[in-house]
């Protein structure tokens, strides 16, 4: 990995870029990928990795450590009548940074914990504050939690009758965000690219963002830099031959990974084919990578491409649909050796992919249940043919 210089008593020493030690990758290119008129917005993004010396496979995520959006921080520091220029201590380390630095790069404001309400009563002689963080109350806590932060809770249960140096001393850091590589590096020397679904929604009375999905769509330009880095991901790989079958199932953003197998698989040959079933709401606005698949279709690359847009027609028609439309092909590939990848929603989607693998298993094994479940489980666990990036 690449190294940049540090000084260290007066001598130059290499520290790779990581996790600890970001690089500033620019962004080459972004735009959107779906159409106007639909109500989604889902972003390329391509970042250069030129002279960072990072490699990754397809399968591998990429880390991107964001910032708080400046209008939600210059809420806050209003709201509280906070100095952003206050110099406040940001860890246990002793490190320092201006109060508005600290709130938009450091601290994350966007999430509530259990120990940020418990800490924040501590500071206020609001009956409410004291009622919810009750032993028995718990239920109604978590409620409350959900989709709320930091402003919220001020507003609330305020005012905190604590220092701003008090108070952020609660907050925890920001985690980086983790998306999955939408590349493949032989496809691309020295560039990353991504599939980033732009997050935003309205609860409680407000509206509200994803913190990195919505600086990538709105406040980075072509040309600036984000800091990132790679992340390994050992149980999401193709197959080390090129003579192995795949088939990948990514609705929406799901189908990140998949574009860098396809491309990985494009450029490296090999007889093993490749199906994909792809979904999202409209086929007119919402078809993400359209004409890139149709063209490796064209080409052979992409053997089988089926999709499913669910509001196309009356009936909503997803990924799971079109496989079970698909079932004795699909069992005959996933007998003859096929490694078979899900990525994308884990609460619903990955779950009926799952019942749609083991109803196929089932039905053209001629199996029962419980050994259609051995069965695929022997595929996930021991043969590690069947793997999930689910979030």
């Amino acid at each position: 990995m690449e190294k940049n210089s540090v000084k260290n008593d007066g001598e130059a020493v290499s520290v790779p870029y990581s996790r600890t030690n970001p690089y500033e990758a620019k962004v080459l290119k972004k735009y959107n990928l779906n159409k106007p008129g639909s109500n989604k917005e889902t972003l390329h993004v391509e970042l250069s990795l030129k002279d960072s010396n990072l490699e990754y496979v397809p399968g591998d995520c990429l880390g991107i450590f964001p910032e708080n959006d400046p209008k939600l921080v210059s809420t806050l520091l209003s709201e509280m009548n906070w100095n952003p220029d206050e110099i406040v201590p940001i860890n246990k380390k002793g490190d320092t940074l201006p109060l508005g630095e600290a709130l938009t790069t450091y601290f994350e404001i966007t999430l509530l914990t259990k120990k940020i309400v418990q800490q924040a009563a501590t500071l206020t002689d609001n009956k409410d504050i004291q009622e919810l963080i009750l032993p028995e109350n718990k239920d109604q806590l978590k409620e409350y939690m959900e989709g709320r932060d930091l402003l919220d809770l001020i507003r609330d249960f305020g005012p905190l009758n604590g220092s701003a140096e008090e108070i952020v001393a609660f907050l925890r850091k920001m985690p980086p965000r983790l998306y999955s590589i939408a590349s493949s590096l032989s496809a691309h020397p020295d560039e990353v690219h991504l599939t980033i679904g732009a997050v935003r929604y309205e609860a409680h009375g407000r509206e509200r963002e994803g913190v990195c999905s919505v600086q990538c769509a709105e406040r980075v330009d072509e040309g600036e830099t984000l800091p990132v880095f790679l992340q390994p991901n050992k149980h999401f790989f193709l197959p080390e031959s090129t003579e192995t079958d795949i088939i990948m199932v990514g609705p929406g953003t799901g189908i990140a990974p998949f574009r860098s197998f396809i491309e990985e698989r494009a450029v490296a040959g090999g007889e093993g084919k490749t199906w994909l079933f792809f979904g999202d709401r409209h086929s007119a606005t919402d078809f993400l990578y359209e004409d890139e698949l149709k063209k490796y279709q064209e080409d052979g690359v992409l053997t089988k491409l089926d999709v499913a847009f669910s509001r196309d027609t009356d009936q909503k028609v997803y990924v799971q649909h079109k496989m079970l439309e698909q079932s004795k092909e699909l069992y005959e590939w996933i007998k003859g050796g096929a490694y078979f990848y899900v990525c994308g929603d884990k609460q619903y989607m990955a779950k009926d992919v799952h019942e749609a693998l083991l109803d196929i298993v089932e039905k053209e094994g001629g199996m029962s249940r419980e050994e259609a479940e051995e069965y695929v489980t022997k595929m996930q666990k021991e043969e590690k043919r069947y793997q999930r990036d689910v979030y």
